[in-house]
């Protein structure tokens, strides 16, 4: 594994669950998901808070092995789709940009929110994600007949983390390089 320490240097102790999240690239190639584990990032994800209880998440899940996972790997950026071919599972994060009362501008926080929560369920259950901005939107509201309201938002791989030293020298960078973060000054707007 990656010599390089992976723990969050933070100003005041966290929950070693936040200090110790990081997003690999490198998944552990011959490991699938349990139902259970798979039903409680889903639980995570669904008790997650949002705007009125408004709930506008979903989820595209496909199991490695499956068409459905073929079918999301085609959808991502063929950088991305070389290392995610060996997680787990990999996830569409979708948005539902309206409801039975109107346009829903808080959707995109809530469903942030949701995969948040199932982050550290993954986490809690040994299992680690990365999240992408690298892919196609529209490609996968074609290949899964997405209705008009429905905004894929963001693809998830899912899996137990692997060896980095396994990945092409391309791609494994980030896992070698120490985790930084702006200061907390910084984020402040006062």
């Amino acid at each position: 594994m990656s010599s390089i320490d992976r723990h969050a240097s933070t100003a005041v102790p966290i929950h070693p669950l936040l200090a110790s999240r990081h997003s690999t690239r490198a998944f552990q190639r011959d490991v699938s998901l349990t139902e259970q584990q798979t039903t409680a990032l889903l639980e995570a994800a669904r008790w997650s808070p949002s705007c009125s209880n408004t709930q506008p998440w979903r989820f595209l899940l496909a199991h490695r092995d499956t068409p459905d996972f073929k079918r999301v790997l085609d959808c991502l950026d063929p950088g991305n789709a070389a290392w995610a071919q060996h997680a787990s599972a990999l996830m569409i994060a979708v948005r539902a940009k309206t409801n039975a009362k109107g346009d829903m501008p808080w959707g995109a926080y809530d469903l942030g929110q949701s995969v948040a929560h199932l982050t550290f369920q993954a986490a809690a259950e040994g299992l680690t994600l990365r999240q992408m901005a690298g892919f196609d939107p529209e490609a996968v509201s074609s290949e899964f007949q997405l209705d008009d309201n429905l905004a894929p938002t963001a693809a998830i791989a899912i899996g137990v983390p692997g060896d980095p030293n396994q990945l092409d020298e391309a791609v494994r960078g980030p896992d070698f390089s120490p985790r930084e973060r702006l200061a907390i000054e910084d984020i402040i707007l006062n």
